[in-house]
């Protein structure tokens, strides 16, 4: 340790740490304290630079709830973050869109632009038809007030898939 108990700025106390090292607690206060850390980086105001900050978010907010969610990031039209909302809670396979709620939501937030995201419980973030499908209809409600859909982030706890990087938007 540096000096006066001074830690330098680039060294990086975790190197060498593994998972498979730190008991489940350990486990636990590590989750929250990166969860802290991605809330601080999607607060509102903040702009969405970086595609897989956001991913890396998505997977530690969604990757260990039991049924399927599904919501917005709502941003204003220089792509800062105005509100995340979880709209619509589902089952181990699904959940009810209601592209009504959508667009009230996005409204009431008075967004310019819209992040869709939902996780697939079953560890698979491969979009189904059934994705692709409201994604489709979701953005033809939203084309007609205006409002750009930037992406979809289907998450798991082990991957997410975006549909823009895939060429779905």
């Amino acid at each position: 340790m540096p000096r006066n108990n001074v830690v330098s700025l680039d060294m990086n106390r975790f190197a060498g740490l593994h998972a498979s090292n730190l008991t489940p607690v350990e486990q636990d206060t590590l989750v929250k304290l990166a969860l802290q850390i991605m809330e601080a980086r999607h607060q509102p105001g903040e702009r969405l630079e970086n595609p897989d900050d956001t991913r890396r978010y998505l997977r530690l907010k969604l990757a260990d709830r039991p049924n399927e969610v599904f919501g917005c990031l709502f941003l204003d039209s220089r792509c800062r973050i105005i509100d995340m909302r979880e709209l619509f809670q589902g089952t181990l396979d699904g959940a009810s869109i209601h592209p009504r709620v959508v667009v009230q939501q996005t409204l009431e937030s008075n967004a310019a632009a819209v992040v869709f995201y939902h996780n697939h419980p079953s560890g698979l973030a491969e979009p189904s038809m059934a994705d692709q499908s409201i994604t489709r209809r979701l953005k033809d409600a939203l084309a007609l007030i205006d409002v750009r859909v930037l992406d979809h982030f289907v998450v798991s706890a082990g991957e997410s898939v975006s549909f823009a990087e895939r060429g779905l938007m």
